[in-house]
């Protein structure tokens, strides 16, 4: 089943059927970062808005974000949310 989320009119369309949901999450994200789709700096939703919005469980959103932060896509910090990572590579196109 394909699912949507947008943002600041980026919409990111992800399948997650099966069991693979988290991969399925930051594969999205970390195209968007690399299309420049998610440009350094954007705020994304709470993981509860986007686990809500997706349907999805707020563990699998907290645990992606956590593996894109470790990876340097995102940063995160308490009170200001996760951003994209302003040393994120974004491919030219």
């Amino acid at each position: 089943m394909a699912k949507a989320w947008a943002i600041s009119g980026v919409d990111l369309h992800l399948e997650l059927a099966g069991h693979r949901v988290r991969a399925g999450l930051e594969a999205a994200l970390r195209e968007a970062v690399q299309t420049g789709r998610l440009a350094p700096g954007t705020r994304l939703p709470s993981s509860r808005t986007l686990a809500a919005d997706l349907g999805i469980a707020r563990n699998t959103v907290a645990e992606a974000y956590a593996q894109l932060g470790a990876e340097g896509w995102l940063t995160a910090r308490q009170g200001s949310g996760t951003r994209v990572a302003s040393t994120a590579v974004v491919s030219p196109g």
